[in-house]
């Protein structure tokens, strides 16, 4: 069990479903038991949702900084005073702003050590990028404000544990972005993280090829025995215990993932379309390889049924006890 941890929430999108996972989460008071909530994001915003959803019950105290948080009672912090039209189910530029101060706010106190880790709510990336921000997404904006930069995009849950090598960037492009040494970077990052962040002494790591078949030893393509297999040498000859590249389809379906600790996919989609399909709904996003904890439920802003209170909010509630467990394991 957590010290009364303090644990940031950002409101995200707020014509999405953010405010109401925060409003689902905050519905259970045992949360208390185990760490402080502070939201970052707007009083209007979440009485707007009150007043929508007709959930009085969900209540707040108002506070302008951590060390004024109370701990037995939910904390906002009013990021911004300007009244922006909340429609839900919306796409809108004041949205992405509103999400991108949030976040920048909540940044602030995590790197000053006001809050002990980051639950972010899910954005819209068309309306968070800006010209005065340009980062595809959290873990990228976070990176960039910690030394050495390097981080890696996980998707965990307590059964299975994806890394990307490449994350947010078109297809076309993987293929000439993989290199040995961006690899290897990877599966330290990798290695460490399953070690310090989830307790495994000696994890056992497995590597997915680029290509079909992974490969077919050169006849489908030769990034699996020029560029994968060399790195995976790498990590063995220092001891790690690395498998692979194995061909991603036989992998996941045959149910040989379940005998490792942790994945490396090559790229996005190939690590996130078999990890949803097995965990939607209870997987969590994790920033690893940084100096801060932070999360992420692993959907979306979810338009479609936002404002409904239709939301499963497992992924958001995972986020928020992945963050304290893995405060737990580093000892912070």
């Amino acid at each position: 069990m957590s010290e009364n941890k303090k644990i940031g929430l950002t409101l995200g999108d707020f014509n999405g479903v953010g405010p109401e996972l925060i409003m689902k989460l905050c519905s259970d008071p045992r949360i208390f038991e185990y760490c402080t909530l502070i939201i970052y994001g707007s009083a209007r915003v979440m009485s707007f949702y009150r007043k929508h959803l007709q959930n009085n019950e969900f209540v707040y105290s108002k506070i302008a900084t951590p060390t004024q948080s109370h701990p037995k009672k939910f904390n906002l912090i009013d990021v911004w005073m300007d009244e922006y039209l909340v429609q839900p189910g919306t796409e809108s530029a004041e949205a992405g702003k509103c999400a991108r101060m949030a976040f920048q706010r909540a940044v602030d106190d995590l790197k000053n050590k006001q809050i002990n880790a980051l639950v972010t709510a899910p954005v819209n990336k068309k309306t968070f990028y800006a010209e005065d921000f340009k980062f595809k997404g959290h873990s990228e904006y976070l990176a960039n404000h910690s030394a050495g930069g390097n981080y890696l995009m996980m998707m965990v849950s307590e059964h299975l544990k994806v890394g990307t090598v490449t994350g947010h960037i078109p297809l076309s492009e993987v293929a000439m972005t993989l290199t040995k040494e961006l690899i290897v970077k990877k599966l330290e990052i990798l290695v460490k993280s399953l070690i310090q962040d989830f307790g495994c002494s000696k994890p056992r790591i497995a590597v997915l090829g680029l290509n079909p078949h992974a490969g077919d030893n050169g006849l489908i393509g030769k990034e699996e025995n020029e560029i994968i297999e060399p790195a995976i040498n790498e990590l063995k000859e220092k001891g790690n215990l690395v498998a692979g590249p194995f061909s991603a389809d036989g992998f996941f379906g045959s149910d040989s993932f379940s005998k490792y600790d942790g994945i490396l996919s090559m790229y996005h989609d190939q690590g996130l379309i078999p990890f949803k399909t097995l965990e939607f709904d209870r997987g969590v996003n994790f920033s690893a390889g940084l100096p801060f904890v932070r999360t992420s439920p692993d959907h979306g802003v979810a338009y479609s049924i936002a404002g409904t209170y239709k939301v499963n909010e497992t992924s958001f509630r995972n986020s928020v006890f992945s963050a304290l467990d893995i405060l737990k394991s580093r000892g912070m």
